[in-house]
């Protein structure tokens, strides 16, 4: 597959680059909800993550459509800790020598600790773009297209790279972006999806890398 010229490489957090070491926000409300799992997190990623701060109307708002008992103690707990997958920082060393990277994520203000995520994945990711703070949450396109303008690049010059089919495959695609898809071993859910758009399948982020290393090489030298 060709890939027009790559200048930016946007790339999911959780699940993508490592994991928390307990439940957050989203998790425990879901787990509290009587609501099925799906479309608790439904709820959430438009309403919950997108808040800048948890205000007193926010905990309302977002309890009563969750069914639950509007209880702060529910939005209070502190960000777990977060660790990387092994191979995270070589990965992600090789996808800076190719563009500008910057992670892309679904996750509250209550969750997100950019500070810390930046002294983790220093000096190869140049930017950090939390839901809470652009005010879209993938699959939303504007979450894609917001960090496309910022960096002043079109959308086609933009490979997105993340674990969650619906978020990070289909929401890239949506905003006319390439995705690589991190598959963990799992079968695509959308082959149609996946052909039409061109959508990548790989296992993992050290995968995700040596895939985009080898596009470019072949583009610099045909003959390879």
């Amino acid at each position: 597959m060709t890939i027009p010229v790559v200048s930016l490489i946007t790339v999911d957090v959780g699940g993508t680059l490592g994991t928390a070491a307990g439940p957050g926000l989203a998790m425990r409300l879901a787990a509290a909800s009587p609501l099925p799992a799906a479309q608790a997190r439904a709820i959430m990623r438009g309403r919950l993550h997108t808040q800048p701060e948890i205000t007193a109307e926010v905990i309302d708002s977002i309890s009563a459509d969750l069914r639950i008992p509007p209880d702060p103690a529910h939005f209070e707990a502190p960000a777990a800790p977060f660790s990387l997958f092994p191979g995270t920082l070589q990965a992600l060393e090789e996808l800076a020598r190719l563009a500008t990277v910057a992670t892309l994520s679904n996750v509250t203000c209550v969750d997100a600790d950019t500070e810390r995520l930046a002294a983790l994945l220093a000096p190869h990711v140049a930017g950090h773009f939390p839901s809470c703070k652009t005010g879209y949450a993938k699959p939303d396109p504007r979450a894609f297209l917001a960090i496309a303008r910022h960096y002043g690049v079109a959308p086609g010059q933009v490979v997105h790279i993340g674990d969650d089919w619906a978020c990070d495959a289909e929401g890239a695609a949506s905003a006319g972006m390439r995705a690589i898809w991190l598959s963990g071993g799992r079968p695509a859910p959308d082959e149609t999806t996946m052909i039409r758009h061109g959508i990548v399948a790989v296992r993992d982020i050290t995968a995700a890398a040596r895939h985009l290393t080898s596009i470019t090489d072949s583009e610099k030298d045909p003959a390879r």
